[in-house]
Order: C-alpha cells, then structure tokens, then sequence
C-alpha cells in the first residue's frame, strides 16, 4: 500500500457529527486515503450527507447490510424491526444517484494486500457476525492476505491467527510476517463497546501497524436530529450509552 496512511472507517451509520470529527482527528494524525468497511447509511439521521462525504472522500468501500438493504427494494423479514423501522425512512431520504453509489460498491475488495469486508469472507452475503475465534477461523479460510478489516459488530477487535486463533482488544499492532490478521476498526456513528466515542483505525504500510483511535464528538447533536426525524428514541438514548 505504499507509504500513504490510511483511516479505515466502518458503521458510519448517518451520523455526520461522528463522520466530521473522525476526518478531522484523522487527519491531524496524517491520514491522505480514507476506507470504509461499510454502512455509511442507517439508524441515525443524516444519510444523505454522510453518503455525500464519502463519496466526495473518494473513499474506497465495500457495502455493509444497511447499504444493500436501503438501496435494494428487498425484504426486511429478516431485520431487527428497530432497524428495518430506519432503512424504510433512509430509503425516502437518499437521491437515485446516491442510491445507485450503494448498489455499485462491492462485498469484498482486495486492495495492495489488503483485503476489505463488511462481515466475514465465507459468504458475505449473509452478514454473518463474528463474536468469538470459531466464527473468526471460518472466516480465516477464506482471508489470503495477512491483514482484513472489516465492521459489522461495531465492536473493535483482532483475531491473529497462527497456528489458533487468537482474540485480542485492539489498541496499537505491529502486523507480523506469518500471522494472518482480522481486525475490526469499531464504529464511527454508533459504538457498541460501551465507550460512546467514535471508534477508527488507522494503518501505516511503512510502519505496518495499525492503530485504534476514539474521538469525541457532539452525540447530543445526533440525538436531537435523530428525535426531530421522528425515529425510534432508542436510537438516540445508544449514542449516549456506546451500547
């Protein structure tokens, strides 16, 4: 990848409070090239303008479940009714050209010997979670390269593999040669850790570490769009909670 550092977003979930405050604390640590791991739409309340960042970020992306699931008239049986309640107002909130974006971004990219995901490789299409090592080794027989970033959980963690699988809290990692890595960068608009900061990650190739970063940001901002768009008060009490 090169000498560029590179901010790896994931679970931007409309929340543009979150979304500005990350690019600027990314940038101060000398971020140039920005991924996302996917849902930049979805629970929060400005998803247009979240989509527009990106986009104009020229941000390389995969699409999360909210993506597909706001851009594709599908089903949502199998939604969390909290959930399908936002996709069905994010729906009416986006343009066809933003809509059209989702629809393109693929499930997995392989980018300079990296590869980039929503959920988990063996069939991303089902956005399967990963909570514990036997999900992560399924995953680890489909991941070629040493390092996979990925979302979904909104929890930011590793799993290293070598001979097992090993689950670590994420803080700073120096990616070594023969270990296989699968790395969670948290969520920038909806963190479920118990830490109410946007999570992210940064990685360096020269340096090869990746490096977790927490940002505040105006989350009472977030809840008061969240509660004048008329969706569900749960939305906004998480933000507060990190839960």
């Amino acid at each position: 990848m090169g000498s560029t550092k590179y901010a790896i977003l994931g679970d931007i979930h409309a929340n543009i409070e979150a979304l500005t405050a990350v690019l600027k604390d990314a940038r101060g640590r000398g971020a140039s090239d920005f991924i996302c791991v996917g849902d930049i739409v979805g629970y929060n309340a400005n998803p247009a303008e979240c989509l527009d960042v990106v986009r104009d970020l020229k941000c390389l992306c995969v699409r999360g479940n909210h993506d597909h699931y706001c851009s594709h008239d599908e089903s949502l049986d199998d939604f969390h009714p909290l959930a399908a309640n936002v996709v069905d107002w994010t729906r009416g909130q986006l343009s066809e050209t933003q809509l059209e974006f989702l629809r393109a971004q693929p499930l997995v990219r392989l980018f300079r010997g990296v590869t980039i995901v929503h959920s988990t490789l063996d069939m991303p299409e089902k956005w399967g979670y990963v909570f514990d090592t036997l999900e992560a080794e399924s995953h680890f027989s489909y991941q070629t390269t040493a390092l996979c970033f990925y979302g979904h959980t909104h929890v930011p963690v590793m799993y290293e593999k070598t001979n097992r699988v090993q689950k670590r809290l994420l803080d700073t990692l120096r990616i070594e040669t023969g270990k296989k890595y699968f790395i969670n960068t948290g969520s920038v608009g909806q963190p479920r850790d118990g830490d109410s900061r946007a999570a992210y990650v940064t990685y360096d190739p020269s340096t090869r570490v990746v490096e977790l970063h927490r940002v505040p940001y105006d989350f009472a901002a977030a809840q008061k769009k969240i509660r004048a768009a008329g969706l569900p008060e749960r939305l906004a009490r998480r933000l507060q909670l990190g839960r």
